[in-house]
């Protein structure tokens, strides 16, 4: 063995829930004239790389939304673990903390917010320039190899022959999104080893793949303001969202796509798990939603009535305008006639009964065939993890083991984009820091 590391508490991971918790619990510490005693392993030459690579090097970095609100975002088992820890640091907390470091913030379309500065790059600095200040040691290239369990605390073995050893342990290594950052799913290793229950990890906010040679001819059209909801192959709806989604020449990208892009990902994981046959999955979009299906029929009617007797495409994307509706391109309207079964240059008074009711249903309901996601590589974060049963949701310490405790992205949470996943990295976090200093 080359060399030994001690330190009453160890943190894995420098992303954005290792910074935060190891400046927490170091100013906590030396609050109580305690130094040393909290050090930060990193595997990788550089702290916060996925932070740096976030919100296209922006770093969406929280919400707008209330803790209530930004809670509910994680389904019901998330919502009602993040309970204690959207409490304990809610949005607004998140947002007044950066301040303070330095990193003045600003709101955004979608609840987003951002550094004035728009570099993610700010806060990833203030994040390891308060670790360090508060006494935090950092350790880099220290790639872990396995967790055990001691008298007295744990052993972390390194790579190169190196061992680190504490009191406490907290880990924070990050799922397996964006794999070129250096999170490769380490931790799951760890945490099986350990003998505590794991959900089988999937990549998740990641876009959508679909089979249609036709959807790949609508690549670059955007929409703003459609629902996307995903439906199963029992018509089930899985999820919607009404976000801005976007065509691309794999299937549909953009927060709509990829927000409900978890249920593909677990759903493929789980047959190709059990041996069954891949499911499909559609992707209706409701491209007027402002707009209910019997009111659509009736302004279709309207339509067929006036003067000149215009062309459908034309009559259909004026009547969608001045009803808050978007501008509908004429690719995207060829592929809603197709589904129609109508004639796409066909004159707004020659619909039949049955054909407006096609329409409708296709304007209400457009349907993109799903078959996968672009996978890990793409993915922005994970969905899987530690059972949020193994731990207390109060502090994120290990029901089963004293000492040791998950936050992050290792844990089974999942929201949607928006500045979700660093709002939850950040609360858990700030209860396992508070915690681990005892």
């Amino acid at each position: 063995m080359s060399s030994e590391l001690t330190s009453r508490i160890v943190i894995v991971g420098a992303g954005a829930a290792g910074l935060w918790a190891a400046g927490r619990a170091a100013r906590a510490l030396a609050a109580r004239g305690e130094t040393g005693g909290v050090l930060l392993i990193e595997k990788t030459p550089r702290t916060g790389s996925k932070v740096l690579a976030s919100g296209g090097t922006r770093c969406n970095l929280t919400t707008t939304l209330g803790p209530a609100e930004a809670a509910k975002l994680f389904g019901h088992a998330g919502e009602r673990f993040l309970k204690h820890a959207f409490r304990a640091l809610p949005p607004q907390a998140v947002r007044a903390r950066f301040a303070e470091l330095g990193v003045p913030t600003e709101e955004a379309p979608l609840e987003k917010v951002f550094p004035v500065s728009g570099r993610a790059v700010d806060v990833r600095d203030a994040l390891e320039r308060e670790a360090r200040e508060a006494g935090a040691r950092i350790e880099f290239e220290a790639g872990v190899e396995f967790v055990r369990r001691v008298e007295g605390g744990f052993e972390v073995e390194l790579a190169g022959r190196r061992m680190a050893r504490c009191e406490r342990l907290v880990l924070c290594a990050g799922g397996k999104s964006y794999p070129k950052t250096g999170t490769t799913g380490d931790g799951y290793r760890w945490i099986a080893d350990l003998g505590l229950p794991l959900v089988d990890p999937v990549p998740a906010l990641v876009p959508l793949k679909s089979p249609e040679a036709w959807a790949r001819e609508l690549t670059g059209i955007a929409l703003q303001n459609a629902e996307a909801r995903l439906v199963d192959a029992e018509r089930r709806v899985l999820g919607k969202r009404r976000r801005p989604l976007v065509f691309t020449h794999h299937g549909v990208s953009g927060p709509a796509a990829m927000d409900l892009s978890v249920h593909v990902a677990r759903g493929r994981a789980t047959a190709q798990k059990n041996k069954q046959t891949p499911p499909c999955y559609t992707l209706e979009l409701d491209l007027a939603p402002g707009i209910e299906r019997e009111r659509l029929r009736l302004l279709l009617i309207e339509a067929a009535g006036k003067p000149g007797n215009p062309v459908l495409g034309r009559a259909l994307g004026e009547l969608l305008v001045a009803h808050g509706a978007e501008v509908l391109p004429r690719r995207l309207f060829a592929r809603i006639a197709a589904q129609a079964c109508i004639d796409v240059d066909v004159r707004a008074n020659g619909l039949d009964k049955e054909q407006r009711h096609n329409l409708v249903e296709s304007v209400k309901s457009f349907a993109v065939l799903i078959d996968g996601t672009l996978g890990w590589d793409e993915a922005e974060v994970t969905s899987g993890g530690l059972s949020l049963d193994a731990l207390d949701p109060a502090t994120m310490q290990v029901k089963a083991i004293e000492g040791l405790f998950v936050c992050g992205e290792l844990l089974d949470l999942t929201g949607p984009i928006g500045g979700l996943s660093f709002q939850s990295a950040f609360a858990t976090a700030e209860l396992a820091a508070r915690a681990v200093v005892g």
